[in-house]
């Protein structure tokens, strides 16, 4: 989702040291240090209205008892970072999912950026030309990206097709229905998973962890 915020305007936004084309490591990780946990980027960024949106998809995320041991048993860190928008219908759907992983998983460092706060950075997350959230970005412990994803899964680009061929997105006014907030939440574990994955059998990682 592309929408309209009513965040600082891009010309105030700070810049970030070495996000050029592409950036550095350390860009990644300023930026990463610049986003916030979950319930902090809500207070900052989310209207109280915004903020129940997302409180009732979050209360009705419910991971399945597989889904938790296999997010339980992440053995690298895993820096994620999230380009979001406490505006977005999209956002809301989806991000709360992504609580209930790091919530699980203590292996996950979790953090939110909003879409407008360091355009430097955002500039490199767009999907199909355009500034749609959320796009997730997953990293090794070191910074070094991993994969970008965004800025919905499969099933739900395949339920919007279905129903709404060439509409604009979600609202987030309604709570996604029980199936449709399930398939999600399983199309984005099988990503989180692939990456953790990636980083468990990478060699460089192997050799400096020792196993």
């Amino acid at each position: 989702m592309a929408a309209a915020s009513t965040v600082t305007p891009l010309a105030s936004a700070p810049s970030i040291t070495g996000a050029g084309a592409p950036p550095t490591a350390a860009a990644w990780e300023s930026a990463f240090a610049a986003a916030l946990p979950y319930d902090a980027f809500l207070q900052k960024h989310a209207t109280p209205e915004q903020r129940a949106r997302w409180e009732a998809v979050h209360a009705t995320v419910a991971l399945t008892p597989a889904q938790r041991e296999l997010l339980g048993g992440f053995v690298r860190r895993m820096p994620v970072l999230v380009l979001s928008g406490a505006w977005c219908g999209d956002c809301v759907n989806q991000c709360p999912i992504f609580a209930h992983f790091a919530a699980a998983a203590p292996a996950l460092d979790l953090r939110f950026l909003d879409r407008d706060a360091l355009p430097d950075i955002a500039a490199h997350l767009q999907v199909c030309g355009g500034q749609r959230v959320p796009t997730v970005a997953f990293f090794s412990e070191d910074f070094t990206p991993v994969l970008f994803y965004g800025d919905r899964t499969l099933s739900a680009y395949r339920a919007a097709a279905t129903a709404q061929f060439g509409s604009s997105c979600a609202t987030g006014m309604v709570v996604p229905p029980a199936e449709a907030l399930a398939a999600t939440t399983a199309d984005w574990l099988d990503q989180f998973e692939r990456v953790q994955l990636i980083l468990r059998l990478s060699g460089r990682l192997r050799q400096l962890h020792g196993d």
